[in-house]
């Protein structure tokens, strides 16, 4: 009984640990792509995202800078390099239903360049 109970109590822990690993890493990726959009860093963040085996597209919509998705973020940093990267990297769908397009409009940023990619890239 005593082993059965220690063994449920490590199983629990590990898994536990786990699941804290992967939010830790989770959380130290979207902090790392916020610095990179931040400081209009493409060479880097497309280092770390070779680095941790990840395609921008599956992350796009789960990471928030500041309130705003990375490309609102990007155009209120004026970090066009950046902006213009990750506009190619997501799908045209994504970039039609995130609705940065429409927020650059209203926000006095229609003009940059990245809302210009995401006007050309999504046929808008």
């Amino acid at each position: 009984m005593k082993a059965l109970l220690l063994g449920s109590v490590m199983a629990a822990v590990a898994a536990t640990g786990v699941t804290f690993s992967k939010n830790a890493e989770a959380n130290e990726l979207a902090l790392s792509l916020c610095t990179y959009v931040q400081g209009d860093d493409t060479m880097r963040m497309r280092k770390k995202l070779r680095d941790s085996r990840v395609r921008i597209r599956d992350v796009y919509t789960g990471i928030q800078c500041n309130g705003q998705s990375l490309l609102q973020f990007a155009m209120s940093n004026g970090s066009n390099d950046v902006g213009t990267f990750i506009v190619g990297r997501l799908a045209v769908d994504d970039l039609k239903g995130s609705g940065d397009y429409e927020w650059a409009q209203s926000n006095g940023h229609g003009g940059s360049p990245i809302a210009q990619a995401i006007k050309e890239r999504a046929g808008l």
